[in-house]
């Protein structure tokens, strides 16, 4: 049956299609609607495990019990997974074993672009590379088929536009083969030095025999016009180029990225005049054609910056630019993110705010506490750096910051990777207030399940965490847990743990104002005749706030009661 589908819809289905078993995954725009979408699928066991090092090594250990298995991750969360990966490289597989891996080009969602081919040359892992859903369902099958015959896990590279856009694909039935037996082999799956000295050149080897397939394999096709130009391209960029040069151009798609088919760009470039290469970020295949005696042109006309266009390529390469669509003759005021109205951070970070403090942040929706007008966060990397810095921080200024420098982290993020930089402050005893922000959901990507909120992906009852036990576990007596919508509470405590002489975490616990299981209660309304147009309600940053004729108005499509403005108010004027 031919149908629209998502691009990560898409490769859910093939998943689905291919007899996949097993899937594990940590949340990560813009990979996440992948097992999302598999775990529809009552016929595979999914999960989301607490980052993607876990999450791969689940699927590793799924694969090596002889089903097929799969996980999914942004990225940087390929970051996270790299210890695991290099060293499942050479091991191999039993059944099948695939790594999606969406990068987010234009950064979207995300603290930095980072070309993930990088990856699959660094890990001597072979890279697909679809080009629309077909693509992705396609591909995500031959992933399998070639993780078996090689021996080796494959990498499955997604991006924004090719995950987030649909086009239409034919559907196919699923088909499970056989479990293979798992047999004991220490010299395969036992990565001791002797052992990986004899594998290194297995998986040289390896690699040497997927170029080979490479150049014959349809998935890298020419595409022939006009041989004045020839272009080499992959991924979205084959459907800029295409849309941009139609017939006047000949164009190789390449849709294995990693390894690269030596043969046949050697042949295509000989039979153009001029080649081209286009490909968002870095110049990885630009690179490969220079190592390999290939004159071409890439990045000396195309930006290593950003997400790509069809204007932009038009632009860069000399075609005339499309058009441009329509503008409005009024200038628009910008319109930056914000956290939404009632948002249960909005307290926590008034509070920091309030008090001067320094803030130490870290991923997650909390992150926009760093804009305006809360500004009360200095600080943002990594998932989990906020604790792990907050330590090295006050190490190094002692008691010049212990009294005003906090560490913030979602409790997501905190079962993610924030244990290890708590296990730190715990073990070499720094003087620092790490504060939770509990809001009982993964909020940044789009409300999923967590080990905190006692519910797995399928919105089933499961093992839950419990924050306060787990820090005392860790060894910190001082635990505490406030409400951020009670702001005399919030900043009590928050005063008392920064003065104390001890290591000190803030547990500020309130549910998403999201989330489907919390009722908001009725909009509040600003009397304009109490109000005196102070704009303290302001400082709070609440979509639901504005001014209007010198008075404050609340927005009732907006405001879900939560009552934090209020206590602002000296006038009485925020009723409900």
């Amino acid at each position: 049956m031919k149908q629209l589908m998502l691009g990560n819809a898409a490769v859910a289905r093939g998943l689905y299609e291919a007899g996949c078993s097993v899937v594990s995954s940590y949340p990560g725009t813009p990979s996440t609607e992948i097992t999302e979408e598999i775990a529809k699928f009552d016929e595979v066991y999914s999960e989301w495990a607490p980052n993607e090092k876990v999450a791969m090594e689940v699927a590793f250990g799924a694969s090596l019990a002889g089903k097929r298995s799969f996980c999914a991750m942004k990225h940087v969360g390929l970051n996270v997974a790299a210890d695991p990966l290099f060293t499942i490289s050479y091991i191999g597989v039993n059944a099948g074993m695939v790594i999606a891996v969406a990068d987010d080009a234009g950064m979207h969602s995300s603290q930095n672009e980072q070309d993930s081919r990088h990856y699959a040359k660094a890990s001597k892992v072979p890279m697909l590379e679809p080009s629309d859903s077909q693509e992705a369902l396609e591909f995500a099958k031959l992933a399998y088929e070639l993780s078996e015959k090689y021996d080796t896990p494959v990498f499955l590279k997604m991006c924004t536009r090719i995950a987030h856009s649909q086009s239409i694909v034919e559907t196919g039935e699923r088909v499970v083969p056989p479990v293979k037996p798992y047999e004991k082999n220490i010299q395969k799956n036992v990565m001791m030095p002797a052992n990986a000295k004899k594998k290194h050149p297995v998986v040289e080897k390896r690699i040497r025999d997927l170029a080979e397939y490479a150049e014959t394999s349809d998935v890298n096709r020419i595409e022939w016009g006009d041989k004045k130009l020839g272009i080499i391209t992959s991924s979205t960029c084959h459907q800029y180029a295409k849309e941009v040069y139609g017939e006047e151009a000949s164009i190789l798609k390449l849709g294995m990225v990693w390894p690269l088919p030596e043969k046949l760009i050697r042949s295509f470039a000989g039979q153009v005049e001029k080649v081209i290469v286009i490909e968002e970020l870095d110049p990885f295949i630009e690179e490969f054609c220079d190592t390999i005696g290939v004159e071409v042109h890439g990045k000396d006309l195309l930006p290593l910056e950003d997400e790509f266009s069809q204007n932009l390529i038009a632009f860069r390469l000399g075609k005339k630019e499309a058009e441009q669509g329509i503008s409005l003759e009024e200038n628009m005021p910008v319109r930056p993110p914000v956290m939404c109205a009632g948002c249960p951070h909005r307290g926590m970070f008034y509070t920091l705010s309030k008090n001067k403090c320094r803030v130490l942040g870290d991923i997650g929706c909390y992150t926009l506490g760093a804009v305006a007008p809360l500004n009360a966060m200095e600080m943002n990397a990594c998932m989990g750096a906020s604790i792990s810095s907050i330590h090295g921080f006050n190490k190094a200024l002692g008691e010049e910051s212990e009294r005003n420098t906090v560490a913030v982290i979602g409790d997501s993020t905190f079962m993610h990777s924030g244990m290890t930089g708590l296990a730190n402050i715990a073990y070499n005893q720094s003087n620092s207030t790490v504060i939770i922000l509990d809001n009982s959901i993964t909020g940044m990507t789009g409300h999923q399940q967590n080990p905190t909120t006692g519910y797995n992906i399928k919105g089933d009852p499961a093992g839950k965490i419990d924050l306060e036990a787990l820090c005392k576990a860790m060894g910190f007596e001082r635990v505490r847990v406030v409400d951020p919508y009670d702001l005399a509470q919030t900043d009590e405590v928050l005063k008392e743990e920064l003065a104390a002489q001890a290591p000190s975490v803030i547990i500020s616990r309130r549910p998403c104002a999201l989330l489907k299981t919390v009722k908001p209660k009725p909009a509040l309304k600003a009397d304009p005749d109490k109000c005196k147009g102070c704009k303290k309600c302001m400082k709070l940053g609440c979509p639901a706030i504005s001014i209007k004729e010198k008075r404050a108005v609340i927005d009732p499509t907006l405001c879900v009661g939560c009552g934090v403005c209020q206590q602002l108010c000296a006038f009485g004027a925020l009723e409900a």
